[in-house]
């Protein structure tokens, strides 16, 4: 993973031998009788000064994922069902740092590898804390397309401080965040289906607020696979440097959320090649970016991105552009 400044000038290049390998790399989560590969896009964020809310994207395998096994260390703490993607670690200790990896299991039995290590710290316990947040007020939102809701809400307030929000669907939690956020994009959902959302807050010492008002939503028709979240007018070009390298230069408009979006990844050919995270302010307007493509003209590369949305999830896909070193026009596939 590559961290950047406010805007990363061309000659500021990740130069990753990893472009050159790509037909070697693949994302394991494709079937031909393989166990699956490893989750990505994996979080973890304190729920309370006892809790951790870990959450991941779900994995494709053939045979299909059966379950998922959550570890914090080396100790398998939870197992869920492969239609989860999320789980509540607990029965932790207060102010201290723990690390997670989920792994996958298909239904044949085959164990794919762990995730990368995420780690989440506990907040210290209060004592004798019995006073529960505010309801969050003010809460609203808007779908996104086919299969993706945006929601918001006002901050609660506590006689300690505010950990968590719990994102409920019904009557069942389905996603958390930070006390220090208040939005979130739901995704993973059906076309045309209506839903029901609410929002709890959470203290450290696991008091829940009262529920927000419901905010009713439902979801276009069709199927978009996310472009609701993607980058847009993504503009794709080459230019040759002074060490007569050629590089890839990328443009595009951060998709709207009610974050900053901080992480790309950028996909090469199908795969992913590279992620990059501003360490400064992060762009809202247009991001640019530069990075090496190797020393040869007239070599064509296929090329698309996507953001991680403030709340850990990844976002849909860019339109894929298609450019030819030694070539300065950007045409789509």
């Amino acid at each position: 993973m590559r961290r950047v400044g406010a805007l990363a000038p061309a000659r500021t290049v990740l130069v990753c031998a990893v472009l050159l390998l790509l037909a070697s790399c693949g994302n394991g989560d494709e079937g031909d009788g393989r166990a699956p590969g490893a989750p990505a896009g994996v979080t973890a964020a304190a729920g309370s000064a006892t809790s951790v809310h870990v959450m991941w994207d779900a994995v494709t395998a053939d045979p299909r994922v059966g379950s998922y096994e959550i570890y914090r260390g080396t100790t398998k703490v939870k197992e869920v069902p492969g239609s989860e993607h999320m789980v509540d670690v607990t029965r932790l200790r207060p102010a201290t740092m723990y690390a997670f990896t989920v792994r996958a299991r298909d239904t044949d039995g085959r164990l794919g590898p762990r995730s990368r290590e995420v780690r989440a710290r506990t907040p210290v316990a209060v004592a004798a804390d019995h006073s529960a947040p505010t309801r969050p007020r003010a809460a609203e939102g808007r779908a996104i397309g086919s299969r993706a809701v945006q929601l918001s809400w006002g901050a609660s307030t506590d006689d300690r401080s505010v950990v968590s929000y719990d994102i409920y669907q019904g009557g069942t939690k389905i996603h958390s965040v930070g006390g220090a956020q208040t939005a979130t994009v739901v995704m993973g959902l059906r076309p045309s289906t209506h839903y029901s959302f609410t929002v709890r807050a959470r203290d450290a010492a696991d008091n829940l607020s009262p529920a927000s008002k419901a905010v009713p939503l439902t979801t276009a028709p069709g199927s978009d696979d996310g472009q609701g979240t993607a980058p847009t007018d993504f503009r794709a070009a080459t230019h040759r440097g002074d060490d007569g390298a050629y590089y890839i230069d990328l443009s595009w408009v951060p998709p709207r959320t009610d974050g900053v979006v901080t992480e790309y990844q950028i996909h090469l050919d199908g795969q992913p090649a590279t992620s990059l995270v501003w360490g400064g302010t992060a762009p809202r307007d247009r991001a640019t970016y530069s990075f090496y493509a190797g020393g040869k003209a007239g070599v064509s590369h296929r090329v698309r991105l996507r953001a991680r949305l403030p709340d850990g999830t990844w976002g849909g896909f860019s339109a894929e552009r298609t450019v030819t070193t030694g070539r300065t026009a950007t045409r789509a596939p």
